[in-house]
């Protein structure tokens, strides 16, 4: 069976995870964690960034810094994961759902200013499968009604729009390290923070609501509860995990646009000749390159296609539910919201198999059978 993902070994974790093992300093912001923060810091030219558990926790973090209060709203893609919705949801904010563009499936942001009124604080957005949403406008409006933009980057470490890495446009971004991500530590994740105000409060609520950073620091004499926050640091040993695939972050980039490229080429005849879709990339953007999807042309052919590739040894998946139509999106009052690009999307999406170590072998034996495939 060739999987749906693959974790892979990409260098010298194992000597890494030694060494940090070694050093006796395996808890939060040991030498690793501080390494693997700075190599993000300089990587992507960010002011701070703060590794965390998990992509959701960093969004908890980005929450927590807005100071939501009662009747507050957030603006987030319906197409995405539900803790793009829920950790804001968790901090007293109300989810307001957007609906998706057609071509790229990033928020569609000619459909955000009716959603925007005096109650409105963030918008939320997803780069979906690496390729940037159209920044210009999105940030051009946050800009006129005073609004945080978040960029939720699960998907977009080292993607660009006009030459600019994601992650570095709004005040807040968030990076998922979780193990089906181009770089991972099978769990973690990232806080960005592109606006120097937010620094100190961020290492507050990461540290259990203490100012413990500091004091490490050197700056207080000791430290204390002060503040919100939760358990939200990084172990040393996935942090060493996660710097030796950072410091490889050129040769898995390049070996997953040629994944991309390889399905682009030997998918697109077959896609025109059965009315299937493949994923777009905006003239504007580079790609980090996290996903292939198609867009099959209903449900029902979505479910046949998955069904045949799975009798063929090759497991492909769909992907997000529509948030606003979900059970709890419902109790929301996610019936007011209209979606219909989403909703269309859900039911179509088809995803194949994608991961840093698929073989060429692999790669021919997907194509092979989706080219034998008849919609």
């Amino acid at each position: 069976m060739i999987p749906f993902n693959r974790p892979c070994w990409v260098g010298n974790e194992a000597e890494l995870i030694a060494e940090a093992f070694a050093g006796q300093s395996i808890a939060g912001d040991g030498p690793f964690g501080k390494k693997t923060q700075a190599l993000l810091e300089k990587q992507l030219g960010v002011k701070k960034a703060l590794l965390t558990t998990s992509c959701t926790h960093a969004l908890e973090m980005a929450a927590i810094l807005l100071n939501l209060q009662p009747g507050d709203e957030v603006i987030v893609p319906s197409y995405g994961f539900v803790t793009t919705a829920l950790a804001f949801f968790m901090h007293g904010a109300k989810p307001v759902f957007a609906d998706i563009r057609p071509d790229t499936l990033n928020i569609d942001e000619t459909k955000l200013a009716p959603l925007i009124n005096n109650r409105t604080r963030a918008i939320v957005l997803i780069h979906y499968a690496g390729v940037g949403c159209e920044m210009d406008t999105i940030m051009e409006m946050a800009e006129r009604h005073n609004l945080v933009i978040i960029e939720d980057n699960a998907h977009g470490l080292y993607g660009k729009y006009k030459g600019k890495y994601l992650g570095t446009f709004g005040a807040l971004a968030t990076q998922s390290f979780h193990e089906t991500k181009n770089i991972t530590c099978g769990e973690g994740g990232a806080l960005l923070i592109n606006e120097p105000s937010y620094i100190e409060r961020a290492e507050i609520i990461r540290e259990k609501g203490t100012n413990r950073s500091l004091f490490f620091r050197g700056e207080v004499d000791k430290y204390t509860w002060i503040d919100k926050g939760s358990s939200y640091v990084m172990s040393d040993i996935l942090a060493a995990f996660l710097y030796a695939q950072m410091t490889q972050k050129d040769e898995i980039q390049s070996k997953r646009k040629m994944i991309w490229e390889h399905y682009d080429q030997y998918l697109k005849d077959w896609a025109t000749k059965n009315d299937v879709h493949l994923p777009t990339i905006a003239e504007c953007c580079e790609s980090a390159y996290h996903a292939f999807y198609l867009l099959m042309p209903s449900l029902n052919a979505r479910t046949h296609f998955i069904n045949y590739l799975k009798e063929n040894g090759i497991n492909a998946v769909f992907h997000y539910l529509p948030l606003h139509k979900s059970e709890m999106g419902c109790k929301l009052g996610g019936e007011q919201y209209h979606c219909p690009v989403t909703e269309d999307m859900s039911d179509r999406l088809v995803r194949l198999p994608f991961f840093n170590d698929i073989s060429k072998k692999e790669l021919t034996a997907v194509t092979e059978a989706i080219q034998k495939y008849i919609v």
